[in-house]
């Protein structure tokens, strides 16, 4: 198969491209599209056999729910059962934005989108490609992110062809996604909405305009079907096997310093650090800088592409920094801790 580029400008998309790629779309085939958080692999969500085709080209299993994204909050009605008023203050402060809410489904979603739960889970992006694409498609676009299941997500259309090409019928190329990290999921069907996956809308906003937020961050592997996309496998994992330090940063930084230096006697050293311990570590690191370890959305913007750079640059094993837990910092810890396996290192 030979897949398509379409490039366009982020903001001012050329509409008879875009066409194209929707054509595509209510034909049952698969366009990568940008959004403000990472790409997406677009399909007709409401064709089973189109969303069927997402599971295959990135061989992801089949009980992980998918998003469907919207043009406007006129299509929750069709997807959606009932919106509570918790939904509704969420749509209104953050929509179109990097939230997606679970809500009880209607008949008209497919089970294939939503593994077979009673929810679905509906996000109003912030990239005008992304709902221009969705309005000329005419239908909801179910869309993860567009590469191999557990590997890295991809914030350039260069990231997609490296997981996809040949995959899939077409991407949209609108240059670099701006947030880094997937979008927030709220599930809005509990008495008090819980937060099933931390991202560009943080917790410390989501208090604020609810008071009360439920977060029980998962510690390992769920054994229970997954609510949201993101929660039961392994994700964001780089080639090789990543630690990830977590703990004060001046010692984090020192310990990954010194482990690096003993495994650099024997291996090839990867590390996924701030710029700040980047500046101490052995010469013969090979280092993948994501910024600033006090800016977490300029962490958030580089993580995935620090993930990727060791696609290019083999290593035997990768020490990666954690961050504080605020802000955006939660949602790349999150990303981290999974990369990782769960393979961390407390320090004190």
């Amino acid at each position: 198969m030979n897949t398509k580029v379409y490039i366009v400008d982020a903001r001012h998309p050329n509409t008879d491209l875009l066409v194209s790629a929707a054509h595509i779309i209510q034909e049952g085939g698969l366009v990568a599209f940008p959004t403000e958080t990472v790409y997406g692999l677009g399909a007709d969500g409401t064709d089973s056999e189109a969303v069927a085709k997402i599971f295959m080209a990135k061989g992801r299993p089949s009980d992980n729910p998918l998003i469907l994204h919207i043009a406007d909050t006129a299509m929750v009605k069709t997807l959606a059962k009932e919106v509570p008023a918790n939904a509704r203050i969420l749509m209104g402060r953050f929509w179109p934005g990097p939230l997606t809410l679970v809500l009880k489904r209607t008949q008209a979603v497919p089970d294939v989108v939503t593994g077979g739960l009673d929810t679905v889970a509906i996000r109003l992006p912030d990239s005008e490609v992304a709902r221009e694409l969705i309005r000329l498609a005419g239908v909801p676009v179910a869309g993860p992110s567009a590469n191999t299941s557990g590997r890295p997500s991809p914030t350039t259309a260069q990231a997609v062809l490296a997981d996809l090409e040949g995959k899939i019928e077409g991407i949209i190329d609108a240059g670099p996604c701006g947030i880094g990290v997937e979008s927030t999921v709220v599930d809005c069907t509990t008495p008090v909405p819980t937060l099933l996956r931390p991202g560009g809308i943080t917790m410390e906003m989501l208090l604020e305009v609810l008071g009360e937020v439920e977060y029980q961050p998962i510690k390992g592997e769920d054994t229970k079907a997954p609510r949201a996309p993101g929660m039961k496998y392994k994700h964001y994992a780089p080639l090789a096997p990543m630690v990830l330090y977590e703990g004060d940063s001046a010692q984090v930084a020192k310990a990954i310093a010194d482990a690096s230096k003993i495994a650099l006697e024997s291996k090839r050293v990867g590390a996924i650090v701030s710029n700040e311990t980047a500046a101490l570590l052995e010469k013969g690191v090979q280092v993948a800088d994501y910024g600033s370890r006090y800016r977490p959305e300029e962490v958030a913007a580089g993580l995935y592409e620090a993930l990727r750079y060791f696609d290019s640059e083999p290593v035997d094993v990768i020490y990666a920094e954690g961050i504080d837990e605020f802000g955006l910092g939660l949602a790349v810890m999150n990303r981290l801790r999974k990369a990782a396996g769960y393979r961390i290192v407390k320090v004190e």
